[in-house]
């Protein structure tokens, strides 16, 4: 198995700190393996349509998420 490293904000951390009940790396875990398994049923959809792949398939809360990277 191999780690990875996030880095987040203070703030969104001690927001984090408040929910110590949820497990954070599971949690995150799991968000990859589904939008790694959407994505596949994308390719496989759509045939690997290069231009469908390469639209921008994050949601709004994704985008706000990004946004700070």
């Amino acid at each position: 198995m191999v780690n990875i490293t996030l880095q987040i904000d203070d703030n969104t951390y001690l927001k984090m700190k408040k929910f110590s009940e949820i497990e954070w790396s599971e949690f995150v875990k799991k968000i990859i393996e589904q939008r790694l398994m959407e994505l596949e049923n994308v390719k496989y959809e759509f045939f690997a349509d290069e231009n469908i792949l390469s639209e921008n398939w994050l949601s709004k809360e994704d985008n706000e998420a990004w946004k700070n990277l």
